[in-house]
């Protein structure tokens, strides 16, 4: 059904669309008839999630998709650990409902707020040592293509739709269900505790070998680094005490954070002694609970946020110019750098395509500026040939990224064929992949 267009915005408040119209369809036939409509308008198509990108990749000024009829639970399948799901539904949602049936995702990224599609459309991952993000936990697809027909993908159906598909940015088609693999549900035992940054750095290996799941953060302008490893264990659960939970994860990782940034704003000169203060109140704890809850934390203080994929073998020398850039800059840096691990990944726009990747994640506060900062980094990641996150701050364009991406060009003549008149084009599509 069509409604009265207002202006969208993403959750970080940097983007912003104001479409023709807006129509939320409530099945993949009226996509279709959307998507068709559309053609005979002369407009283009987008579907949005719940806004979490940093990134235009969903805005548009022709016509704007909602996800929210898109939310069923299409099917079960507990012994062969095969689920589907409408692209409309949250990650948080569906997690509830894996849960019900004795299932789970075998990993996930920190936050669950995002639709099924707009996740795995911009590839979020996780840090795993064998287990890779969501887009390899897809077992099939189901999506809308510009001619407004509904097609299915799998590895046994259509594989080359399927491998450019699962980390398509919409540009093949709108997404309209997904079926995963599942696992059994398990529980994780969460540890997390402070290291100095030469540790982290001189441990990595031993680290990395050690956890099924291991990330970090590094507070700019100390030596101060919080580490997480997350690791299955035969249960039972054991989460953290209510008030312990939060104090942590309410108190100090939001409230007090958000506090924090908004000092740091406004006198960036504060930022050292409040990092200093970060990396100390952010002490040792362990507990075990489900694993979503384990893999995600709230995140309330909003964000901009860049993040690179680059080789597993450049970690430490990436990091410590990263470092030496910050220092020489003069720039005081409030959010943390958080680093993250996955094995190799098959689908040709996966930021881990072929290769064993660390991921570095730079954040700023929603309101300060971030375009020196963000250029400074990334000049030190392309330089390892590193990958842009889909959904998060970067200059890149088709030129660079064709030459870090193998399949790029496979990509593309795939969509010069699905998609000739680039009835699923935006701006920022039109910068990575060119016209």
């Amino acid at each position: 059904m069509s409604s009265p267009s207002p202006v969208w915005r993403n959750w970080a408040g940097n983007q912003r669309a104001a479409p023709r119209r807006v129509v939320t369809p409530r099945s993949a036939e009226e996509v279709g008839a959307a998507v068709t409509a559309a053609a005979d308008d002369g407009l283009t198509v987008r579907m949005v999630g719940t806004g979490h990108s940093f990134t235009g990749a969903a805005v548009t000024e022709g016509v704007l998709l909602r996800p929210e009829g898109l939310t069923a639970l299409r099917s079960v399948d507990v012994d062969a650990g095969l689920v589907t799901a409408e692209a409309g539904m949250t990650l948080r949602a569906f997690n509830e409902h894996l849960a019900a049936h004795g299932l789970a995702l075998a990993n996930m990224g920190d936050i669950q707020e995002q639709t099924l599609a707009g996740a795995t459309q911009t590839a979020t991952h996780g840090t795993g040592r064998e287990a890779a993000g969501l887009v390899s936990q897809i077992a099939g697809l189901e999506l809308v293509l510009a001619d407004g027909t509904t097609v299915t993908c799998s590895r046994d159906e259509r594989a080359e739709l399927f491998d450019a598909a699962r980390a398509g940015l919409g540009s093949l088609g709108v997404v309209t269900a997904i079926t995963w693999h599942t696992v059994p549900a398990f529980v994780l035992e969460a540890r997390e505790e402070p290291m100095r940054w030469e540790a982290v750095l001189e441990g990595l290996d031993d680290l990395a070998a050690a956890n099924e799941h291991f990330e970090f953060y590094w507070f700019p302008h100390t030596d101060g680094c919080l580490t997480k490893r997350n690791n299955r264990v035969a249960g039972p659960a054991e989460p953290l005490p209510a008030f312990r939970r939060w104090l942590d994860d309410e108190f100090l990782s939001n409230s007090v954070f958000g506090l924090a940034n908004r000092i740091g704003s406004r006198f960036p000169g504060a930022i050292p002694a409040i990092n200093g203060i970060s990396a100390r109140a952010l002490g040792a704890r362990t507990y075990r609970d489900r694993s979503d809850r384990v893999f995600t934390s709230p995140r309330r203080v909003r964000f901009k946020e860049q993040e690179y994929a680059i080789p597993r073998e450049e970690l430490a020398d990436a990091l410590r110019e990263v470092r030496s850039v910050i220092e020489r800059s003069g720039r005081r840096i409030g959010f943390p750098i958080e680093v993250r691990l996955l094995p190799p990944e098959n689908p040709w726009l996966s930021m881990a395509y072929g290769r064993d990747s660390a991921f570095l994640a730079f954040h700023v506060f929603h309101s300060s500026a971030h375009e020196e900062y963000f250029r400074d980094v990334e000049e030190v990641l392309t330089a390892l040939g590193g990958r842009p996150h889909w959904g998060k701050l970067h200059t890149r364009d088709a030129a660079y990224l064709e030459g870090v991406y193998p399949r790029f060009g496979d990509f593309l003549a795939l969509r010069d064929r699905l998609d000739p008149e680039r009835r699923f084009a935006n701006a920022y599509t039109t910068r990575i992949f060119g016209k």
